[in-house]
């Protein structure tokens, strides 16, 4: 690969990771929530689902699934209501208040995801996201010279991107921890569930919209 080919996906990767989506979305949710030690697991999830849409669409099969309009409709109905069970499953979070045993105000105590959740949330989030697929089919043959060797043009992509996204979505997680502070009753954290639900929520349904490439 050639260098300048290189820099040209590195400043593209971080437009792209920039850019507000679901996994944004889900970086700050968990990081409000959790902070931003529990998030890493979560945004560990995300890249390894970023990884497997990028293998997906650089081995030729994203072509394949954007020329079927039947599998591109399950992939997008999947991603669609995966993203709105999130929304329903924020919404609905626990949240416990109470008093100690001086009788003052207890730290609000919200039901923490396990890691295992933490980190399935984010791959599912990704791998099953149809307008990442489409943008990996359409953006990543440019930056792939077929007379060099694909795995080797893959890794080097997948690892830029993966280091971008890491540094992007942590970035996103500390700005919304740092918010918990403003989040210290119990009736300020459910409204933060909901607005994170509902967000989450809202992407899923717009994705119900998104259309797949025409040959």
């Amino acid at each position: 690969m050639r260098w300048e080919v290189w820099l040209a996906f590195f400043a593209a990767c971080w437009v792209i990771a920039v850019s507000p989506g679901s996994g944004a979305v889900l970086s700050m949710s968990h990081g409000l929530s959790y902070g931003l030690r529990r998030t890493t697991t979560t945004i560990f999830g995300l890249q390894a689902g970023l990884v497997i849409v990028l293998l997906v669409a650089g081995g030729g099969l994203g072509a394949l699934l954007l020329a079927s309009e039947q599998a591109f409709m399950v992939v997008k109905t999947i991603g669609a209501l995966y993203l709105i069970y999130l929304g329903v499953q924020q919404w609905r979070a626990q949240v416990e208040s109470g008093a100690d045993q001086g009788g003052s105000t207890a730290p609000v105590r919200v039901a923490v995801m396990s890691r295992r959740r933490r980190f399935a949330t984010g791959l599912l989030t990704n791998v099953t996201n149809p307008k990442g697929i489409i943008f990996m089919v359409a953006v990543l043959p440019q930056f792939i010279d077929p007379n060099r060797p694909l795995a080797l043009q893959l890794a080097i992509l997948a690892a830029t991107m993966c280091c971008v996204d890491l540094v992007v979505m942590h970035g996103y997680a500390l700005l919304a921890s740092r918010m918990q502070g403003l989040f210290r009753n119990a009736r300020a954290v459910r409204w933060q569930n909901r607005f994170f639900g509902s967000v989450l929520m809202a992407v899923g349904a717009a994705l119900f919209f998104v259309r797949r490439q025409h040959a």
